[in-house]
């Protein structure tokens, strides 16, 4: 089922809607409906900029993502109380740098997801990128089933939270209450095609079936149901135990030698995030399922088929299955444990392995947990429903199945075993309210042109750094070179004059310009606009900015301190060169998808612009074209000295500051002295250090002044 079929509405309005809109969405659906599919067909598709997390490390690695608390680094347990708390793990500048160059963030089976941990992640997002925004301004896709799978919430954890939370799922997130999500359920059912048995099927997700439904599906119990091996039955049981058993009789049943296939793991991979045992014995004529799809044109298999084992030979295992008309020959198969990285090559969030999984893509199936059967789909199975204990688990059960002719009940159903948590029928009930028509998608496609043009050109943020920057040096003068704080002073007053004043009143002519032509993509009165204003901005931003903050010397003796200077100026650099991006991306005009590109790829452009501003400093220092207030007075001569100090330093062993402070280097290099006396004057130049270092200085001096 292609995720891009035109013939299916709803998949297609959900593609569309992520990919034109800003607006948050929970996808959700009914077993069987594509919503993997979609996933897997989105990261193929869509032009944003997306990471995708799961709250589990099997979950993960079936969406091809990484886990929630991986990747935001979040500690297990609850969480509420702690969003003013630091990141569990110190985040990494590329870390900071995917999470505000990230345009989508994807959460595959949300309806695991505690609204604590939602908070959490909302708490993360807020701290690295706007922190007035919901999710700090990224939109959010949501995809799952809450008839499904629950989130796992022990009876001490929920005296915790109680208090904050009306309900442990992921909806009664305070966060996402603060929005105005959408919602789209996908209601073509792919695993089956009965009309009766679908309806049969809803009545149990819906908790509303009646006593002639009921009777129906218990016309389905046969007592003492054995079937043939060769009718590829599978149990589902609602406990681990309950499947492990009947898997061992019935392994034990058979006399052929066992055979031991071993994983094969490299790097780094979760024991809990493991597809499949580490070690799987099977011998032939046992009955196994594939836990893999087929990769190959020919499709030949699915994560989910029933066959027999007809032969191994050495590490590859031949599979017989009902059907098919020869057998399958299955060698080991590998899973990635990816994470996220930035791509130095195109500055794009990238996928990289760190870890793989090889092993025989089997699994014994003549039982299996309703839990790990999630995502399945059956030709013939038994269900064991009576001791169903949680939400969801008697819909998952019968839903695995692909006709009602296929069903088996080991015991009758009770109305009792059919558990509904009454927080997600309300909330069921109230999708259709969020359900987007086709008015609401085209003012949402309009209004997300706007809410890009106007975080463009609204310079608030970078007046707020800048401010930031000369506030911190203004407290620090006594450390910082002198001219420092008048830098950073005039460069607050160009995004104040220049650049947060003329932008606010540019996006009042786009707001006029948009009422006559709403969409941005097309209005040619605003495209002209932008191509005029692109130039004013660009060099505000690039001569009146980034110019001098790439040039000013923030070398300090104290490594604390010039640590936090360093992260402010970079803080600012990095705002105003995401800025000037996206400007140039609108030179020509507004198109979302070319000023996504330029944003992201200006955001994860770190390491780069790093090494560049280093580069760019040296070369003006070399040849004395420094020209901002916080040069030296001799810039040549001041860099001679410092070079000089750290060798000193280093030949012994001794801080730099041991020997001059930095101020005592500027006043040299200001000063400029040619006699012994004149050097004496210098403050930091005492008797000792004039005897043990003038005669050198002094020649410093004389070949750099």
């Amino acid at each position: 089922m292609p995720a891009d079929d035109h013939s299916n509405p709803a998949l297609q309005r959900a593609f569309d809607h992520v990919r034109l809109t800003g607006r948050h969405l929970f996808l959700t659906g009914k077993a069987g409906t594509g919503k993997t599919t979609f996933l897997h067909s989105l990261k193929e598709r869509l032009p944003k900029q997306m990471v995708v997390v799961a709250p589990t490390g099997v979950a993960a690695i079936n969406a091809g993502g990484v886990t929630l608390h991986s990747f935001f680094q979040l500690p297990f347990g609850p969480l509420a109380g702690r969003e003013n708390e630091p990141p569990h793990f110190r985040f990494s500048r590329d870390k900071i740098a995917m999470i505000r160059g990230m345009d989508l963030l994807v959460i595959d089976e949300i309806s695991m997801v505690r609204a604590d941990l939602l908070d959490a992640v909302d708490g993360v997002l807020r701290r690295y990128r706007d922190r007035r925004k919901p999710f700090g301004g990224v939109q959010l896709l949501l995809i799952g089933d809450l008839q499904q799978l629950s989130p796992v919430v022990k009876n001490n954890e929920w005296e915790l939270l109680r208090d904050l939370y009306d309900t442990p799922y992921f909806f009664g997130s305070r966060a996402l209450r603060e929005t105005d999500y959408a919602c789209i359920e996908l209601d073509r059912v792919y695993r089956q095609q009965d009309g009766r048995f679908l309806d049969l099927l809803n009545q149990v997700r819906n908790n509303r079936l009646s006593p002639e439904a009921l009777a129906e599906l218990n016309r389905r119990h046969v007592p003492d149901f054995s079937p043939a091996d060769a009718e590829g039955y599978v149990t589902l049981c609602t406990h681990n135990a309950q499947a492990q058993r009947l898997n061992d009789s019935k392994l034990r049943e058979i006399a052929a030698p066992a055979v031991r296939f071993a994983a094969d793991i490299h790097g780094t991979f979760p024991e809990l995030a493991y597809p499949v045992d580490p070690q799987i014995e099977l011998k032939v004529g046992a009955q196994v399922m594939f836990v893999k799809n087929d990769p190959s044109p020919d499709k030949r298999f699915f994560n989910g088929k029933i066959g027999r084992v007809a032969a191994i030979n050495g590490t590859s295992v031949r599979v017989r299955c009902p059907g098919d008309p020869a057998d399958l020959s299955v060698e080991p198969m590998q899973w990635d444990n990816v994470k996220y990285a930035i791509d130095p090559g195109t500055n794009r969030i990238a996928e990289t392995v760190e870890g793989t999984f090889k092993q025989i893509p089997l699994k014994l199936a003549w039982a299996i947990t309703i839990h790990k059967s999630q995502g399945l789909t059956f030709e013939r199975a038994i269900v064991e429903a009576d001791a169903s204990f949680a939400h969801g688990q008697v819909y998952v059960a019968l839903s695995r199945c692909k006709t009602l002719e296929g069903l088996v009940l080991r015991t009758p159903l009770r109305p009792g075993n059919i558990i509904v948590d009454p927080a997600v029928a309300d909330y069921v009930r109230q999708i259709a309210a969020r359900q987007p028509d086709a008015d609401r998608f085209a003012r949402d496609r309009l209004t997300y042109q706007r809410e890009l043009l106007v975080d463009l050109f609204s310079f608030h943020r970078l007046r707020y750094q800048l401010n930031a920057l000369l506030e911190w040096t203004d407290l620090n003068r006594g450390s910082v070179l002198p001219g420092l704080v008048e830098l950073f002073g005039r460069l607050h007053d160009v995004a104040r004059t220049d650049l947060v004043t003329v932008g606010d009143k540019f996006l009042l002519q786009i707001d006029r310009l948009l009422a006559d032509h709403p969409d941005a993509e097309t209005n040619p009165a605003l495209r002209e606009r932008l191509q005029k204003a692109a130039g004013y901005f660009e060099d505000k931003l690039l001569n009146g900015i980034l110019d001098s903050l790439a040039d000013a010397d923030c070398e300090l003796d104290n490594q604390a301190l010039r640590r936090q200077l360093l992260n402010a100026k970079e803080k600012a650099e990095t705002e105003a060169r995401i800025k000037l991006a996206g400007i140039r991306a609108c030179a020509g005009g507004f198109d979302v998808q070319t000023f996504l590109a330029a944003r992201s790829a200006a955001t994860l452009d770190v390491p780069a612009t790093a090494k560049k501003s280093k580069a760019r400093r040296k070369g003006k220092a070399a040849d004395g074209a420094i020209d901002v207030a916080a040069a030296p007075a001799n810039p040549v001569l001041f860099e001679a000295l410092r070079a000089w100090r750290t060798e000193q330093a280093a030949a012994q062993k001794v801080p730099a500051y041991h020997l001059f402070s930095q101020k005592t280097l500027y006043a040299l290099a200001a000063a400029a002295p040619k006699t012994p006396a004149e050097l004496s004057e210098i403050h930091g130049i005492g008797p000792k250090k004039l005897v043990q270092y003038g005669a050198v200085l002094l020649e410093l001096v004389r070949h750099n002044a």
